[in-house]
């Protein structure tokens, strides 16, 4: 589904964000990415969405090196991808729906449809009820919600997550976390960047460690070898 060959990151001459990063994802995976901060987390997942492009190596997603796509075939990447934000980035001036018929526009999904799936998408995140409020109206976990519905809404087979809890009391984070886990559950590769030691621990998933742009440990959790 996602592969990583001899992946190099360099920003300037003083700073390599990744060194040399080999890794596999294989469809229905649920990863973390963790490590302190500066560790590449992010440049990682910015990588996977062709948000930034290696200095050096390869990435192929189902089969196809991403780095080598041009601007004007990138939509066929995003639609096959979905990506939560810490920060939510959700419209504040647009209602829930609106923002999730936006996303969904831009990827190409016919007017007809997009009401449709956003409803749908919200319903699976249990906040249809609130599909006409604005994001100012809602909490925190709320808003995140809405994110992941956004994410969600073209039925990707991957979704990246970066630090989807970082704003979020522990009960909220456990929720967004227990989504996740059902989202996976029906097949879709959940890839989630996260500095938070429990919710791993907890969660007895893949867990690929970085420090300083390498890996440093890639562990199968014995409740995912049994």
């Amino acid at each position: 589904m996602v592969q990583l060959f001899h992946v190099y990151k360099q920003y300037d001459r003083e700073s390599m964000a990744l060194s040399d990063i080999n890794l596999r994802f294989d469809k229905g995976e649920f990863v973390f990415v963790t490590g302190p901060s500066g560790a590449g987390k992010t440049t990682l997942l910015k990588m996977v969405f062709r948000e930034e492009i290696p200095s050096r190596g390869q990435i192929l997603v189902g089969g196809r090196n991403i780095a080598l796509m041009p601007l004007s075939k990138l939509y066929l990447l995003r639609r096959n991808i979905g990506v939560v934000f810490q920060d939510f980035k959700l419209l504040k001036r647009r209602t829930i729906l609106d923002n999730i018929c936006f996303a969904l526009q831009i990827v190409g999904c016919p007017a007809r449809a997009q009401k449709q799936r956003a409803f749908a998408v919200l319903k699976m995140v249990g906040l249809q009820h609130k599909m006409q409020s604005y994001p100012l109206q809602l909490s925190g976990g709320e808003q995140q919600r809405v994110a992941i519905a956004r994410a969600l809404a073209n039925e990707p087979p991957v979704l990246l997550a970066d630090e989807p809890t970082g704003n979020l009391d522990p009960e909220l984070a456990r929720e967004i976390m227990k989504l996740f886990e059902d989202i996976n559950a029906h097949g879709t590769t959940v890839l989630v960047a996260t500095h938070n030691r429990e919710i791993i621990r907890t969660m007895g998933k893949r867990t690929v460690t970085l420090d300083r742009g390498r890996v440093v440990d890639d562990t199968l959790k014995a409740t995912e070898a049994l």
